[in-house]
């Protein structure tokens, strides 16, 4: 979906304050929302998001610049910056509301999720099958005004410095070229 030159992709790996504090930092992107998608429950509370109920994933909501950042470019950082090969978690975070998924909203970036992933998996770079769901975007909700610039708001709390800050620094070493 093109908004403004813009396109819109949501992905899901893992708590929204991780993925959400990664994004922040790539050029290109121009807007990052934290948020839950893909569940049958409409207006969702982080409690019921919480409780595995709604079938939501925790989420970010990107719109990026295809002319300043790739679709590709998104999505490998992605791949780098949590474990698509855990099902349903992401370290100790555990449930169906963390699960791995690219949640696109044109064909052509359904076919790049489903390109690399392909690439990744016959090259065997994670060591066991990827996991990631690939889906169209289907009742996304924006998260609580609490949750969106957690990290940046709360550097110092202990689920940002252990969790979050060295996905923001793997990001920083292993795509040094796309940061702001």
């Amino acid at each position: 979906m093109a908004e403004n030159n813009r396109e819109v992709l949501v992905l899901g790996g893992g708590c929204f304050w991780c993925t959400e504090s990664v994004y922040k930092e790539v050029q290109g992107v121009t807007d990052v929302e934290s948020g839950y998608c893909n569940g049958h429950v409409m207006q969702p509370s982080y409690e019921q998001v919480c409780s595995g109920d709604t079938g939501h994933n925790e989420v970010v909501r990107l719109e990026y610049d295809p002319a300043v950042i790739s679709t590709r470019d998104v999505l490998e950082i992605f791949f780098v910056v949590h474990d698509p090969t855990t099902l349903n978690r992401q370290g100790n975070d555990v449930g169906t509301q963390y699960r791995s998924g690219i949640y696109f909203t044109s064909p052509e970036q359904e076919a790049e999720a489903q390109g690399i992933i392909a690439e990744l998996s016959k090259d065997n770079v994670f060591g066991r099958p990827i996991v990631t769901e690939v889906l169209a975007l289907s009742n996304y909700w924006p998260a609580e005004p609490y949750h969106q610039d957690f990290f940046e708001r709360n550097p110092h709390q202990g689920y940002c410095m252990a969790v979050a800050a060295p996905k923001v620094a793997k990001f920083r070493k292993t795509f040094a070229r796309l940061a702001k």
